[in-house]
């Protein structure tokens, strides 16, 4: 039985740099069908191969908004 996970909402900062890594890692992953692990604010996700896959645009008055999403 997998154990319940607690909900959780976090935004994390990243230096440019660091955020370039991370995209790179992803793309990597992405292109060779491997599963994705990142470390997000001292939690582990893993994310798994059959995750979807999106970008989403929010404009709103005073800002905008692009985000690259995985769902599963």
């Amino acid at each position: 039985m997998r154990k319940q996970k607690k909900n959780r909402d976090v935004e994390k900062r990243y230096p440019k740099k660091a955020f370039i890594a991370k995209l790179r890692r992803l793309a990597d992953a992405l292109e060779n069908d491997r599963q994705f692990s990142i470390q997000i604010n001292g939690e582990r996700v893993h994310v798994p191969m059959s995750a979807s896959i999106s970008i989403e645009h929010e404009r709103g008055t005073d800002e905008e908004e692009i985000e690259f999403q995985l769902k599963w």
